[in-house]
């Protein structure tokens, strides 16, 4: 585990094979995926005061993390094509 909560491979620990498989497959995926990172690492550094934000924002962040996971978790549910 990471020091970062909330990373996909934890959050969607019986996908994380699937996480890493998407991320080099799938362009939209990948994106959506660095996305999430990104706005999880802001939302962290904000929760330890290394960068701290204004109550409002951080909500504002984690419902925009929130939606973003919605999404790649249906991704993650949709049959994968086969090669």
């Amino acid at each position: 585990m990471s020091n970062t909560p909330h990373e996909l491979h934890d959050e969607f620990p019986e996908h994380a094979e699937a996480i890493s498989v998407l991320k080099q497959v799938d362009a939209h995926f990948a994106r959506m995926a660095e996305e999430y990172h990104a706005l999880n690492r802001q939302i962290h550094r904000a929760e330890t005061n290394v960068a701290p934000m204004e109550d409002l924002a951080m909500i504002e962040l984690r419902k925009e993390r929130g939606a973003l996971k919605d999404k790649l978790y249906a991704v993650l549910k949709a049959p994968q094509p086969t090669s």
